[in-house]
């Protein structure tokens, strides 16, 4: 076999199942931390084509361990390496807010484009910047949408209304709601801190009496999730869920979303956790297909 799938031990049942949508082999990395903080990273079974799967969720540490991977891998005969992050961290700063900052997208992209062949992504939080391959030059950079796989875990009814908190949810919740039929409505947001914020949603009276289920791209710490729930309550919502391609909520900020009403919390498995119950297997493995990426 030409093409294996190599998983960090955090994400084995997630990278297990591109394999198994691929065809092809799966082996795991082995890391070793040692007392000082360093780590130690091995590779076995390496094929020519080596596609490498983790999340960049926490992304400090796994940063390093991933750039060792992809470098024995390639010192032990892959000739082509290819980067599954599913999420992909980094990608919000595109410019300096404020003097002296750096710009985490630019260096992160660059650094990846450095040790990667491919690059393979959902939903990256991208503000200005809507290419992958303008971020990662000189290397095949590809971003999937996770609306597919998101609308096939909805059922349609006319019962249900999809709510994107904020103007830059709308691509996520029109997308995911077109298929089905459902009808959408659209926040404003005005952002005071990492945890302060304030919305509004115009239309919310149509609300009253159905489900509401709250769509975005990444679940940080749900506090615009629990503000846009206290609004669709206090609207007359009959329940109110929420639906992620990423989730990155601690357990003290889906404690504070259960609180504000948010019964259900649903995810891809891009981020390892307790809501990540939509699998992206078959949607990944369709991109590296359709993208060419293996022959």
């Amino acid at each position: 076999m030409d093409i294996s799938v190599f998983g960090f031990p955090e994400c084995t049942e997630s990278s297990t199942r591109l394999a198994e949508a691929l065809s092809v082999p799966f082996s795991e990395v082995a890391v070793r931390r040692f007392p000082d903080g360093e780590s130690l990273v091995r590779v076995t079974d390496v094929t020519p084509t080596a596609i490498l799967y983790r999340s960049l969720d926490n992304p400090n540490a796994k940063l390093i361990e991933l750039l060792l991977a992809a470098s024995a891998l390639r010192e032990n005969g892959a000739g082509k390496v290819i980067l599954v992050a599913p999420y992909l961290s980094y990608m919000r700063q595109d410019i300096a807010f404020h003097p002296g900052e750096a710009v985490s997208q630019r260096v992160i992209g660059a650094l990846l484009a450095q040790h990667f062949d491919a690059v393979v992504t959902m939903d990256p939080h991208l503000h200005r910047i809507h290419d992958l391959g303008e971020v990662m030059p000189g290397i095949a950079a590809f971003s999937l949408s996770a609306a597919p796989a998101l609308s096939a875990a909805l059922e349609g009814s006319e019962e249900t209304i999809l709510v994107g908190p904020d103007s830059e949810s709308r691509q996520w919740v029109e997308a995911i709601a077109a298929p089905l039929g459902l009808d959408v409505l659209v926040g404003e947001k005005e952002r005071h801190g990492d945890r302060n914020v304030s919305i509004s949603i115009p239309g919310i009276e149509r609300a009253a009496g159905r489900k509401a289920i709250l769509v975005d791209d990444v679940i940080a710490s749900g506090a615009t999730l629990v503000e846009a729930a206290h609004l669709l309550r206090q609207a007359g919502a009959s329940g109110v869920e929420a639906l992620a391609t990423h989730c990155l909520a601690q357990p003290d900020d889906l404690a504070r979303m259960e609180a504000a009403g948010i019964t259900r919390i649903r995810s891809t498995d891009s981020v390892a956790g307790p809501t990540a119950s939509i699998p992206t297997a078959s949607l990944l493995a369709d991109a590296i297909r359709t993208e060419g990426l293996i022959a």
